[in-house]
């Protein structure tokens, strides 16, 4: 099933005609026949540790598999969290008693660089994963994440430690639906979270565009436009989408990991466990901006 994570728009994770036979070999991944009968002991004993070795890791045959990009994705989201720091303490560093106000410097930075690398991640991957470009778009996500999130919690105190817990309670609860087969990626269910994904793109243009140029603003729109101001039976449009998208999201999340079990049986090569990385983290921080503006908004004093 393809993925709508742009960062999965790769043959090596879609491609059906890819798939390798595997049947006949061993557990050590060396393609043996049985012994014949004339065989003797010392070469039936080699070829029984042969058979009862372990299989080959992601090192020794240079393919890509699940533990390796699980290693591969932790990696990316240590280099987000230290850099996540950096970017909280950028951000909070000019607050004093006569300047309480945090910088925005980080979180603009952040986005940007990482905006550009992920564009450039996304559109040079056909040819060659580059996981240097990866690392540093993990490092400019994490300056994005820290000092957006440190703007949030200076306004609404404990709000970062609720949005955490939330995006983990998703993706923990997403995977482990996953793993035990529970929930599975089907064509239909994903034409319509792409109708969706487009909808709620426009939507979100629409806002923004009407939020830079003054048709809604701090004082008549809130802090988030028609998220914050439009209100459906008392409810904040922000919330009834917030819901909405998280949803998405952890369909998304269904998606890339389903995209990532195709490129291991795929065969493809181990550097793109990066790539898989890399799509992982797209998702989840998307899914976890997402509930951080919900929680902002559930709190008020937009």
């Amino acid at each position: 099933m393809a993925s709508s994570n742009p960062a999965f728009n790769n043959p090596a994770f879609q491609d059906q005609s890819a798939v390798r036979a595997r049947g006949g070999q061993p557990a050590g991944g060396v393609g043996l026949t049985p012994p014949p009968a004339t065989t003797d002991a010392a070469t039936t004993a080699h070829l029984e540790g042969v058979y009862a070795s372990p299989s080959a890791d992601a090192v020794a045959t240079g393919r890509m598999t699940i533990e390796d990009t699980v290693l591969k994705t932790l990696s990316l989201f240590a280099i987000l969290l230290v850099a996540a720091v950096a970017g909280w303490i950028w951000t909070m560093a000019p607050v004093t008693a006569a300047n309480p106000a945090p910088s925005m410097a980080p979180w603009l930075i952040g986005a940007l660089g990482g905006f550009i690398l992920s564009m450039v991640v996304i559109f040079t991957s056909r040819k060659k994963v580059r996981p240097a470009l990866i690392f540093a778009y993990a490092a400019f996500e994490g300056l994005f994440v820290g000092g957006i999130s440190a703007y949030f919690e200076f306004i609404w105190p404990g709000i970062v430690l609720q949005a955490t817990l939330a995006t983990l309670a998703v993706v923990g609860v997403t995977l482990a639906l996953f793993a035990s087969g529970k929930i599975r990626a089907s064509a239909r269910a994903t034409k319509i979270f792409l109708i969706a994904m487009v909808g709620y793109l426009v939507f979100s243009l629409l806002n923004v565009l009407l939020m830079a140029f003054g048709v809604l603003n701090s004082s008549n729109g809130g802090g988030f436009g028609l998220l914050s101001s439009v209100h459906i039976a008392g409810i904040p449009l922000g919330l009834i989408i917030g819901v909405f998208v998280v949803i998405l999201a952890a369909y998304s999340l269904v998606l890339d990991f389903d995209s990532i079990q195709q490129g291991v049986r795929n065969g493809a090569p181990r550097q793109f466990g990066w790539l898989g990385g890399f799509g992982i983290m797209v998702t989840v921080v998307w899914l976890y901006l997402e509930i951080l503006r919900m929680l902002a908004i559930l709190r008020g004093n937009n």
